[in-house]
């Protein structure tokens, strides 16, 4: 047992604050944020360890998004307050959409003429819903919670197929949790009165 915890101690710590963050997360707490950034550089190491090379690339978008989304959390909006858990129109779900396939296309080349990935195409299409829903999260749209619920049950299997066993355990539990994020903030939402939705 302690062998196998000194193998994968990046993967275990990767568990830990993975599991955290996405639980600060779905009870809104800002401290999801610096959880989150410490969850980033365990995975990128262990993404590249495992050939995941543009998930481990995702990871360093994420601390930069992370550190946008810990700001807007706080001080967005436009009362400078602090953003609201709030619905995205439909211009910007479908903005979103174009993104997930644009960014997808371009890391898939990528993968494809510099990398010798062997699931360019799944890592791409999940780095691009994964930054798009990280984004997404920052602002506290509701829809966030559908991406990440589709992204998860691409990763589990993804994971199982590298043999990265307890991170698709993990990635188990956050599809889990992002069921129990929608059912919370959709709450969050119908609790407080209707704004507009905008993208500031």
């Amino acid at each position: 047992m302690i062998d196998w915890l000194i193998a994968n101690w990046i993967e275990l710590a990767g568990f830990v604050t993975g599991a955290a963050c996405v639980w600060l997360l779905v009870i809104r707490n800002i401290w999801t944020f610096p959880v989150g950034m410490v969850n980033y550089v365990f995975f990128a190491v262990l993404f590249v360890q495992s050939g995941l090379y543009a998930d481990a690339g995702l990871q360093g978008v994420y601390f930069i998004l992370a550190s946008l989304g810990w700001y807007w959390w706080l001080r967005g909006g436009d009362d400078h307050q602090g953003v609201e858990v709030h619905e995205a129109s439909p211009k910007v779900l479908i903005a979103c959409g174009v993104a997930v396939i644009v960014i997808a296309a371009l890391i898939q080349w990528v993968l494809h003429e510099y990398t010798d990935s062997t699931v360019a195409g799944w890592d791409a299409l999940t780095t691009a819903m994964s930054l798009v829903a990280q984004f997404m999260l920052s602002r506290k749209w509701i829809a966030n919670w559908w991406l990440w619920i589709a992204v998860d049950l691409i990763y589990i299997p993804l994971y199982i197929h590298k043999g990265l066993w307890l991170t698709a355990g993990l990635y188990a539990v956050f599809l889990a949790m992002c069921i129990a994020g929608l059912i919370e903030w959709q709450k969050a939402r119908t609790d407080k009165p209707k704004a507009a939705d905008s993208l500031t």
